[in-house]
């Protein structure tokens, strides 16, 4: 009569008993009259804020349509049912990636494969490429190019004397042959494309016992041209890092749609937004909505200034001649002494940040490159933010990039997000408005003294929202998940961001969903073993996949897409009862 899809009884029973104005004994009436109550939105509202233990003060989804949709939509759309297990791989699954289209998906894992699935009603095996001939240990990310005609596959390669470092190769997606491969080091840099035929890696240079460069090189992805006038590779930056620190995880943001995003995580701006805000199916994924809200941010986010006075040319000098005549007190240890010489140099030979590092025009072609650094220890624990112009989106020009003067040596920064923890996942939403961060924070006040033992770190892992247009933090950190290893151990937990939902692994065994609007935990997915990786389908967000360290790839679909897929599917007995039939008569 509602045109409304049903709730089931059992549900109904259970959600109505929150509710202090239904008497337990009316229970069993009002779900034979369940249309009448679907009707009540004052009902569905008290519900709706006490079943999921929300606050009041979190206004509804502004593209709702009513208290009941809202409450179908977070109990009918989360994929959390799990449909199929992939068990193809022989060892730990480290990582997933889904293609633009959501036709394919890559998994990475410690058998050192990459393994090319198609997604269809049931998942198959396309194409497995072994990485052992080329001297790899494992594969441990990929990445699909903008218009999925390649995959970027990143590894730990094994060099002379049994020395690790990284490697990344490029498959054609055609006929799943190997293009080209670029070294990269450290291998937790992972690397990412840039654009439809430029990826970027990097390499480490070691200055000191705990002073380095990092270098980011733009390559072609077919490395086979044979000219004078192409470069395959050129310089992007080149970055000094203190205290240990490395630059690792990149990825690059694109800004040209910060001025429409699918979903609007400040309420202020949601509110400000309503009017235009479309009506839609919350359940589905053919239209844009807005919404979210802001609160006190931990992390330090700053803006990083010129130096200005204290870049003074004497300033290394003056320090010398301090320790020379004795006038450095205390005694610095030879760690203190060279991250003071180091960062003294590189006030003197750094090139300045770029002035407006917000792009103005919501038609920019200007995008982020995004990473993890640090100043204090070799734990990640900072976020680098580097504005790459367009002339920098190819690799046309000098191959080390554009003229440098003396004084110029090294890039800095244009923006330093500082999580104060060991940084373990990063991730954006669909229309890169936000980056979300997994981090497991350090005890608060602690002080770091020495750079190679950094602070224990909290089993309790928080989920961090950034807008990347403010550069602020928005909303309170996501909590729920769990993580075990030392810092010593730590390792890179992949999480992944649809247009509703933000989902992680954990080392708790399991899976975990949220809803970005609302910031709570929906649904648990149970492996028996830690959950490296998960990553939503790009064009159905009820569809998730999760990696584990048991060796399998776990499908999960939401209630409604199970209900229905499995209408589409042929029904044996009454086709055979049919030929029956027909033979009879």
């Amino acid at each position: 009569a509602c045109g409304r899809p049903l709730l089931p009884d059992s549900v109904l029973y259970e959600i109505f008993l929150y509710l202090d104005h239904v008497d337990v004994l009316s229970v069993g009436l009002v779900c034979q009259q369940w249309r009448n109550v679907a009707r009540d939105e004052f009902l569905w509202k008290e519900l709706f804020y006490r079943y999921y233990r929300i606050s009041r003060d979190v206004p509804r989804h502004p593209a709702a349509v009513s208290w009941y949709d809202e409450f179908q939509r977070l109990y009918d759309t989360i994929p959390c049912v799990e449909v199929q297990a992939l068990k193809e791989h022989n060892d730990q699954v480290l990582h997933l990636s889904f293609s633009h289209s959501g036709c394919l998906f890559a998994s990475c894992s410690k058998d050192c494969t990459v393994k090319i699935w198609s997604n269809e009603l049931d998942i198959s095996l396309q194409h497995s490429s072994n990485m052992r001939p080329y001297n790899w240990s494992y594969t441990q990310f990929s990445q699909f190019n903008s218009d999925d005609s390649l995959l970027l596959v990143s590894g730990v390669f094994v060099g002379p004397h049994n020395s690790s470092s990284g490697e990344i190769a490029v498959i054609s997606m055609e006929n799943f042959t190997l293009l080209s491969r670029v070294r990269n080091k450290p291998y937790d840099v992972f690397g990412c494309w840039l654009n439809e035929t430029n990826l970027i890696s990097g390499n480490l240079h070691r200055i000191g016992r705990i002073t380095s460069c990092s270098v980011l090189w733009l390559n072609n992805a077919f490395q086979g041209i044979e000219s004078e006038n192409v470069n395959v590779v050129k310089r992007l930056f080149k970055i000094q890092n203190l205290n240990a620190s490395t630059i690792r995880t990149v990825m690059v943001a694109d800004c040209s749609r910060y001025d429409s995003p699918d979903l609007l995580l400040d309420y202020e701006e949601q509110l400000a937004a309503s009017s235009t805000c479309p009506v839609f199916d919350l359940g589905s994924d053919s239209e844009e909505e807005e919404a979210k809200p802001k609160q006190t941010a931990e992390p330090a986010v700053q803006e990083l200034p010129d130096d200005g006075g204290v870049t003074d040319e004497d300033g290394l000098q003056q320090f010398f001649d301090d320790i020379m005549e004795g006038r450095m007190r205390p005694a610095m240890t030879d760690t203190e002494l060279e991250t003071k010489v180091a960062e003294l140099f590189v006030r003197n030979r750094t090139k300045p940040a770029e002035l407006n590092l917000l792009p103005t025009d919501s038609n920019s072609k200007t995008k982020y490159l995004i990473f993890t650094t640090g100043c204090l220890t070799y734990s990640p624990h900072q976020i680098g933010i580097k504005r790459i112009l367009p002339h920098q989106m190819t690799t046309a020009g000098p191959v080390l990039g554009e003229e440098r003067r003396s004084d110029e040596f090294f890039d800095s920064l244009d923006h330093v997000i500082d999580i104060h923890g060991h940084i373990i996942g990063m991730g954006l939403s669909p229309d890169h408005r936000y980056l979300y961060v997994n981090s497991r924070a350090w005890p608060r006040d602690c002080v770091i003294s020495d750079p190679m033992q950094p602070p224990p770190i909290a089993e309790e892992i928080d989920l961090h929202v950034f807008d990347l247009k403010t550069m602020k933090e928005v909303k309170r950190a996501l909590r729920a998940h769990r993580a075990y290893t030392p810092n010593e151990e730590c390792f890179f937990i992949f999480l992944d961001v649809s247009r509703d939902f933000v989902a992680s692994g954990a080392e708790d065994r399991h899976g975990y969903i949220w809803d970005r609007h609302y910031n709570i935990c929906l649904a648990k997915l149970q492996h028996d073993n830690v959950v490296n990786s998960v990553a939503f389908s790009p064009v159905e967000q009820e569809l998730l996949l999760t990696a584990s360290d048991d060796t399998t790839i776990k499908v999960w679909r939401s209630p409604r897409a199970v209900r229905v897929h499995q209408a589409r599917r042929p029904r044996p007995r009454k086709l055979l009862f049919s030929w029956l039939m027909n033979q009879k008569s």
